[in-house]
């Protein structure tokens, strides 16, 4: 029987599917200390215990993105708040190659808040 968080990438229509299969091999292999979980019912990414990000599809675009837990801290042009008061996301565009120099800018980012104990 497949775990819901299996089931989640596997129900996933393409491009998304790909696409979202693709940064969840690509969060997994970021940091050792990186893990997946299942929590509020979607695919979260977890540093030592901490939430750190998550995939998902956003309602209104109908396109995957990277959410980032403590987006707030992190200062980049192409991360979008909308209404969050702590987190912003990064849309993904399935149709096109994804955006690998600034995905990676973005991860060492929020990779070295949690690494220096910058998170509560």
């Amino acid at each position: 029987m497949l775990r819901p968080i299996d089931n989640y990438f596997l129900k996933q229509p393409e491009p998304l599917k790909s696409c979202l299969e693709f940064m969840r091999a690509y969060l997994l292999k970021a940091d050792p200390n990186l893990k997946e979980d299942w929590k509020y019912g979607m695919p979260f990414y977890c540093y030592k215990g901490k939430m750190c990000c998550y995939l998902w599809v956003h309602k209104k675009y109908g396109q995957p993105y990277l959410g980032i837990v403590e987006g707030h801290s992190i200062d980049h042009p192409d991360l979008l708040t909308e209404k969050r008061a702590r987190m912003k996301i990064l849309l993904l565009d399935p149709e096109k190659d994804l955006p690998m120099k600034k995905i990676n800018t973005i991860m060492k980012a929020v990779l070295a808040l949690y690494r220096n104990g910058d998170v509560l």
